[in-house]
């Protein structure tokens, strides 16, 4: 996992999710540094945002929301 590359999806996530409630992965791209994860390191990755996470499409496709349920814990 490079980590130069998780960086600037979060701050892409952060952004898009700023603006609304859900962001939906479908670029390439983001996929492939979001599939290197397993499954805990992507669920912490998003619990860390503030965010929750659901794969779907059997992983080709991953969404993100904004979790307001975790601010301040």
């Amino acid at each position: 996992m490079q980590d130069e590359h998780v960086s600037a999806l979060a701050a892409k996530l952060s952004r898009a999710l700023s603006q609304g409630s859900e962001y939906v992965v479908t670029q390439p791209a983001e996929l492939r540094i979001l599939r290197e994860m397993s499954e805990a390191e992507l669920g912490e990755f998003a619990r860390q945002h503030g965010w929750r996470v659901i794969r779907r499409l059997g992983g080709r496709q991953i969404e993100f929301y904004n979790h307001a349920s975790q601010s301040g814990s």
